[in-house]
Parts: C-alpha cells; structure tokens; sequence
C-alpha cells in the first residue's frame, strides 16, 4: 500500500485510465470502449446528462462494479484493496448511518481512513454551526449532503471521485460545495466532479470530459473549450447535449 502511494507521489503516471472499458447491464450498454487518461493535479468535469454513462464509470472506478470487457486503471492498477487507500469516493445518495451523529461520523472515520484529517473537518462542521449530537436522520437533504462532502474531501487522497455533489441542493449549498471542493484539496490530486449541472461549476474546472450514450465525445481543457467555440462550457454543453 505504502508503495503505491510513494509511486503516486514520484511518478508523473496517470491517475485514472479507461482502455476500451465497456460495462453492459443486460442489453443496455452503458459503456462502450472508452479510452480515457486523467493525470494528477486537475480538476475534471465528468459532463453528461442522466444515464450518459458518468456514474457507472466512478462505480468502476471504485471496484463496485466489474467491466464486461476492457480496464479501469487507478495509479496503474486495477481497483482493489490498495487503490481505496488512494480514492475518497462521494457516491450520488446519502450512504452514512442516519444513527450517527457529527461526533460518531468524525470518529468513525478517523479509524476507518488512514487519511483522515479530523482537525480538517472539525473546523469546517464548526463552520457550519453543525451541533455534535444531531443525528443525520434529524438533518435536511443539503444539510447531510455538506456534511458527506466535508468528511470526504477532509482525507488526504490522491484522486477523489465526486458523484453529482451539487445535484438536488439550492445555489447557497452549491457554493459552500464549490469552496470546500477547491480549498480542501492537495496540489498533486486528481478532483473528478461528475454532474450535469455545468454553469455552478465550470469556472473551476481544469478539463470537460463529455460523456454520451456511453462515448466520449469531448476532452479538452476548459480553456480550449472556449477558446474555440467563443462560449462558456455550459453552452457548449448544451449544443452537444441537445434534444
């Protein structure tokens, strides 16, 4: 495990790497030989509508899924055991005991993650006015949402993979998100935001990845996106995406 992190930290290898994955359910093909390449220190939008494809490929990516055919490399290797020491994985619905409270989560993950910065996230709970006895299943939907982010993006990862985080909560909460997002991580991680909602989080991003129907149909960096359309990437988004 310790080897895999000290490869990360001294070789400029990608972080994350499709080669012709392709993940079917039946007959519906949800993935069709993708062949991607995100290295560290970016900040990527994962882009596409609902059922493009997006949250399948961060299920591969965290071994909770299997390919019908092709591979998902993290730092080289295939998902397991090590590569979870890497990831901070924020899926796409509530996934922490609604018994605990803001206590219980800051202990339960100092002893399940090596990584965890517990001081990290005490200060921005603090920051929220979070009381330490309230119990999840007494809170709103964007109130556990902040609070699932925050313990998420207070471990020191390599890669952290964030499954729509700005979905279903108002513009206020979609800001502090944002913030916490860009403040909470090193230089040398990879951040991929999978979501479509583009206009909240595009001035962030360092490269669009736009999935379709299971295909990449762009990656560029953001830059280029708009340099060479003369538009913001959510209306490129939306010209590609069109109905």
């Amino acid at each position: 495990m310790e080897e895999l992190k000290k490869e990360m930290d001294t070789i400029q290898q990608p972080a994350f790497e499709c080669r012709k994955l392709t993940m079917r359910y039946g007959k519906t093909l949800a993935l069709d030989a993708v062949d991607l390449t995100l290295m560290p220190g970016r900040i990527v939008g994962l882009l596409g509508p609902n059922g493009s494809g997006k949250t399948t490929m961060i299920k591969l990516a965290n071994g909770l899924l299997q390919p019908t055919s092709g591979e998902i490399l993290i730092a080289g290797s295939a998902p397991g055991p090590e590569s979870k020491s890497l990831v901070a994985y924020l899926p796409d619905r509530d996934f922490l005991p609604p018994y605990m409270n803001v206590t219980q989560l800051l202990e339960f993950y100092s002893d399940f993650f090596a990584d965890f910065d517990r001081e990290r996230a005490e200060k921005l709970l603090d920051s929220l006015g979070f009381e330490p006895k309230q119990k999840l299943k007494a809170m709103s939907k964007g109130t556990k949402e902040k609070i699932q982010l925050v313990l998420t993006m207070s471990r020191r990862a390599k890669i952290y993979l964030l499954d729509e985080p700005i979905a279903g909560v108002d513009p206020a909460a979609r800001d502090f998100i944002i913030r916490t997002i860009i403040g909470n991580y090193a230089e040398d991680a990879l951040v991929v935001i999978s979501t479509h909602l583009i206009a909240d989080i595009e001035t962030v991003l360092d490269e669009v990845v736009f999935l379709k129907k299971g295909h990449i149909v762009l990656h560029k960096q953001s830059d280029e996106v708009i340099a060479e359309n003369g538009k913001d990437i959510d209306h490129v988004f939306r010209e590609v995406f069109a109905c």
